[in-house]
């Protein structure tokens, strides 16, 4: 580890910044990493690991913690707290830390930001956790509670509340297998540029850096990311040959289809990579209006137009809720990724879970309905609206389907010959895209949970 950089103490002003004041983690880790993006790839992918990991089982530690500390978690410091979680999460999910590192530096972390009077508290509380590591090493193995929603809850870190929802709409064991697709590899997915470069020419720029790039099969100009230490360091990203999305995004773009010449607007657009594929599918022609209600997103995403070179792309500031009267009826696609509860992409942002909560998740869907309320009137007759969601949540996703048909005059399009057999290809959602939905969930798609659907304008 670098002689300059504490990287323990990285993460642990990364946890009270995400545990102690609400700040994302994911925002919150790119800016460390950003900070310290001379550290090597093994160092950057500790703080990585470590932070990520603390987060996502953060429930789990606690209740391991709370067997040997006769302070309970609420009570502590939160420096302590989130300093003894940080050292658990090392001593039962990274092997590769010797447990003697773990506590002893535990306890210098303790002394050197002010509480020498804890160290023993500390020591006592992790050199018991280390004798017995064994037995906690398996959380469904190690939770001993009567109710099996709780003893999940606390096995995996996921409020009850979300998993009682889940267990009722999908049943245990897809719930299950949610949950361990969560807690899976996660990998980076790129689109190339192929107006700037051809994509064998990126895949070398890629791989003269040392990055594991492949192809994925039934996406097109599409490459997974599997090695690489800084994004913003490879040259490919640099010359704006590639640009991070997810599969399941790139899907509503796949679903939208738009066509050479097509006026597409993009709402609730950040970070853009939406309106980034639009524009690429329309290959310079077109023009894709890409807006959002933060300013500091949309000069973002005018970055990302000057770095890739997009003349068909624009990026606007807009509150979704406010109708363009300019706009009416003139788009041949509305792309609207609706502002949601954000519960499929837990396996990537794992503090949602925390901050979520039933009332906020109803306030919700009123917000989305409102904006497709405004945003539905942009379509001209006989033009497309793709609304989608990164949740699994039914109440964002298939009744607002249903809503949108029922109140704003749009009927379902069939979507399903558009799809990758290599991403989707099971029978029931392949079946449901026929129908003008897809709903994507972990586990069952090598994806995000994700929600798109397509529904054309009739007058």
């Amino acid at each position: 580890m670098s002689e300059s950089v504490n990287l323990r103490e990285v993460v642990l002003d990364i946890l009270l910044e995400v545990n102690e004041k609400g700040a994302y983690c994911h925002l919150v880790l790119n800016q460390a990493l950003t900070k310290f993006q001379y550290l090597d790839k093994n160092e950057r992918a500790f703080i990585t690991r470590l932070s990520q990991g603390t987060i996502e089982k953060m429930m789990y530690l606690d209740y391991v913690v709370e067997q040997y500390s006769k302070v309970s978690i609420p009570r502590m410091k939160p420096l302590i707290r989130n300093l003894l979680r940080m050292s658990v999460y090392q001593l039962l999910f990274m092997d590769g830390v010797p447990e003697s590192a773990v506590c002893n530096e535990a306890v210098k972390l303790a002394q050197k930001r002010g509480f020498t009077t804890l160290k023993a508290f500390v020591n006592g509380v992790l050199r018991n956790i280390a004798r017995n590591q064994k037995q906690w090493k398996n959380p469904m193995e190690a939770v001993q509670e009567e109710d099996e929603i709780k003893r999940i809850s606390i096995a995996y870190s996921v409020p009850e509340w979300i998993l009682a929802k889940w267990d009722r709409m999908y049943g245990r064991e897809r719930l299950l297998g949610i949950l361990d697709a969560f807690e899976g590899e996660h990998v980076t997915y790129v689109r190339c540029n192929t107006q700037n470069a051809s994509e064998e020419m990126i895949l070398n720029s890629l791989r003269e850096q040392n990055v594991l790039a492949e192809r994925v099969e039934g996406m097109p100009k599409t490459l997974k990311l599997l090695d690489y230490n800084y994004l913003m360091g490879l040259r490919a990203f640099q010359k704006g040959l590639i640009h991070v999305q997810d599969l399941s995004s790139m899907l509503a773009g796949v679903a939208a289809a738009p066509g050479r010449g097509d006026y597409v607007i993009d709402v609730c657009a950040a970070p853009g990579g939406k309106s980034v594929h639009a524009a690429l599918m329309m290959e310079g022609s077109g023009m894709v209006s890409s807006r959002d209600i933060s300013e500091n997103k949309v000069f973002a995403m005018q970055d990302t137009i000057r770095r890739m070179g997009l003349s068909n792309m624009k990026a606007e500031v807009c509150d979704a809720r406010v109708l363009w009267e300019e706009d009416i009826q003139k788009a041949d696609i509305v792309l609207a990724d609706l502002p949601c509860s954000g519960l499929g992409i837990i396996g990537r942002k794992a503090d949602i879970k925390y901050k979520m909560t039933p009332e906020k998740q109803k306030e919700l869907v009123s917000l989305q309905r409102e904006i497709l309320g405004v945003v539905s009137q942009y379509v001209k007759p006989g033009g497309k609206m793709v609304f989608s969601t990164c949740t699994i949540n039914r109440e964002e996703n298939e009744e607002n389907f249903r809503w949108i048909q029922e109140t704003l005059g749009f009927t379902p399009v069939d979507f399903e010959k558009l799809l990758p057999e290599s991403i989707v290809g099971d029978e029931a959602s392949r079946n449901t895209a026929k129908e003008g939905y897809l709903q994507l969930l972990p586990g069952v798609h090598e994806t995000d949970g994700f929600f798109i659907s397509c529904l054309k304008k009739e007058k």
